[in-house]
């Protein structure tokens, strides 16, 4: 049988299985899920600039698409981007719409402030597939005590630590001299001296472009 727990365990491992060059060349946009594979000439994007399949070649980037087609492959391209699947995007949505204010501006702020894009955005790791993978495993701390959920919303001044165990990981070793020069969003502080992330304020939409178009995701909920 099983129980609240596993239920909610199962809910958080919740993820796209598809190949992840197959995604941006989906899209026709890079959503950087492999890293620093990404920014080489290995691109899959790059080498095959043509939606998937047998018929890719052929098609190209595909026809116009009509408004709801657009609609669409915005929302996708941002699920993909954050790793987040159909049912938990949606209820992002749903918290954003019920806001005073902008929703778009809302809805960026819940993915945003997301416990793996923290850590991703924070520069510690190539991906957020990979920061997510070091949360999942426990590796980090908010405010001293251990969180392993990535979809964990991490609040103005709570501050993210590697937990005590895990700074012997490869994956930590130098990690304040690698953290030299990397411009980190201007929301989060960095102090190599306690490999410490602080939130200091929340994200800011117009200072951080995105590869997709919140305004037609709004639109594509509130047909």
């Amino acid at each position: 049988m099983q129980t609240k727990e596993s239920a909610e365990s199962i809910k958080t491992m919740a993820r796209n299985l598809d190949p992840k060059c197959k995604q941006c060349r989906r899209e026709g946009v890079k959503l950087f899920l492999k890293g620093e594979r990404c920014l080489g000439s290995k691109c899959a994007l790059i080498k095959r600039n043509y939606v998937p399949g047998v018929h890719g070649p052929k098609l190209g980037r595909g026809g116009r698409l009509t408004g709801y087609g657009t609609q669409l492959r915005e929302k996708q391209k941002a699920k993909r981007t954050y790793l987040i699947l159909e049912r938990q995007f949606k209820k992002y949505f749903d918290m954003a719409i019920k806001k005073r204010g902008d929703t778009g501006k809302f809805l960026f702020q819940l993915l945003e402030r997301r416990l793996d894009n923290v850590v991703f955005r924070a520069g510690m790791f190539l991906s957020r597939g990979l920061a997510r993978q070091f949360v999942l495993h426990g590796h980090f701390l908010i405010n001293g005590k251990k969180v392993d959920i990535p979809s964990y919303q991490v609040k103005v001044k709570e501050k993210i630590s590697i937990a005590p165990s895990s700074l012997k990981k490869t994956a930590f070793q130098g990690l304040a001299e690698k953290m030299k020069g990397k411009e980190l969003s201007d929301w989060l502080v960095f102090d190599p001296a306690a490999l410490e992330i602080t939130v200091v304020d929340s994200p800011d939409l117009e200072k951080s472009p995105t590869a997709f178009d919140l305004k037609q995701i709004i639109e594509f909920y509130s047909r």
